[in-house]
């Protein structure tokens, strides 16, 4: 249970006027596939990495309180899990789930409606000084450079300005950037992951030393093995491109000690505390996060823009929704000018797309 005096401090006497006790849920399981113009390739590129799948399964929760209010959000478990889960938490008040990592996706429902109850935008309830607005990333699959460019063109169209690609073995990385630099403007930055597919040094100095001819390129991720700490330290300041690794489970007081990265990457399925720390720490060591926690899916897409405009470590916000057939979310995800505007209605501010529930439904 959160102490009174810390729910207090996140929501007001207005909350804690209401004892928002949990009465009834829902979940929507769905299956919605990869967008046509993006699916056979991206299909293609899963082969290679060993992995058969054409679709995300998706169980969205609807969270009811005795009286009257319901919150969405998004599982990120089995759906079996997921149900055993709620059901140990009716009766319950909604608030003492706050920050509950176990609870995964259906935290963001939980957040919901307590920031509801508390007249707040998900953002200022978790932080005072959440800002207006944040900066999401475009997302790329590793694609021929032909449809990598067109991408990186459709996302610079709808308002994009930061994008992150993917680099594998079976598509050059460097026809990749000449494609894509060709199609884009000049302030449409660009960063490359390998997922440690260059594996060696010697082969990310190369390849990083050649990404940097393209002005839109700015930082690379997880070239080699994040257990090769020992190839970080030899990469400290030879690369012409900043360089960032997934930080989740590793020791964090090590690769900060030793200033080895210029940017962490998140993308745990702990939703609440774990992401506030995450964000302090980086503050404290001036190293900005770029998360990816909510990828999937539209309301949790938005509820990770909250955290990423309540928690000053965060800087960018990393999702795919676009290159899935659809978000299931009733307002469209509008970027404009490199930003998205964070909703101002109480609580999520964004609602489910009932119309999509029922045509991506899986049966049962």
């Amino acid at each position: 249970m959160i102490p009174r005096r810390t729910l207090l401090g996140l929501v007001g006497a207005r909350m804690l006027a209401r004892e928002l006790k949990l009465s009834r849920f829902e979940l929507h399981s769905v299956r919605v596939p990869f967008a046509e113009r993006v699916r056979e390739a991206w299909m293609e590129s899963w082969k290679y990495q060993k992995r058969d799948q054409s679709d995300y399964v998706l169980h969205f929760v609807r969270l009811h309180t005795a009286d009257g209010l319901m919150g969405v959000g998004e599982a990120k478990m089995p759906r079996a899990q997921a149900e055993a889960m709620l059901r140990k938490m009716m009766g319950q008040p909604a608030a003492s789930f706050l920050e509950d990592d176990s609870l995964r996706g259906i935290l963001i429902a939980v957040c919901d409606i307590v920031a509801q109850a508390a007249g707040k935008p998900i953002s200022k309830l978790l932080s005072a000084q959440a800002q207006d607005r944040i900066a999401p990333t475009w997302w790329s699959q590793c694609f021929p450079p032909a449809l990598m460019a067109s991408e990186a063109k459709l996302g610079a169209e709808m308002g994009y300005r930061v994008h992150k690609v993917k680099a594998r073995p079976w598509h050059d990385p460097i026809a990749q950037a000449d494609a894509i630099c060709r199609v884009v403007p000049k302030d449409f930055r660009i960063w490359v992951d390998a997922n440690s597919t260059w594996e060696t040094v010697e082969k990310t100095m190369e390849v990083t030393k050649e990404l940097a001819r393209f002005a839109n390129y700015f930082a690379i991720e997880s070239p080699i093995a994040r257990t090769d700490v020992n190839g970080y330290r030899r990469l400290k300041g030879k690369l012409p491109l900043r360089i960032s690794e997934h930080v989740d489970n590793i020791d964090l007081g090590l690769w900060t000690r030793e200033g080895l990265l210029d940017a962490w990457v998140s993308g745990t399925p702990k939703l609440g505390k774990y992401v506030r720390s995450l964000s302090e720490q980086a503050e404290a060591a001036r190293c900005p996060i770029w998360i990816e926690h909510s990828i999937d899916n539209g309301i949790a897409q938005v509820f990770q823009a909250h955290q990423t405009a309540a928690f000053a470590g965060i800087q960018y916000a990393i999702a795919i929704t676009h290159v899935l057939e659809d978000d299931c979310m009733a307002e469209p995800f509008t970027v404009r000018n490199g930003y998205f505007s964070i909703p101002k209605q109480p609580g999520l501010g964004v609602r489910l797309d009932d119309a999509a529930l029922e045509k991506y439904r899986l049966p049962g």
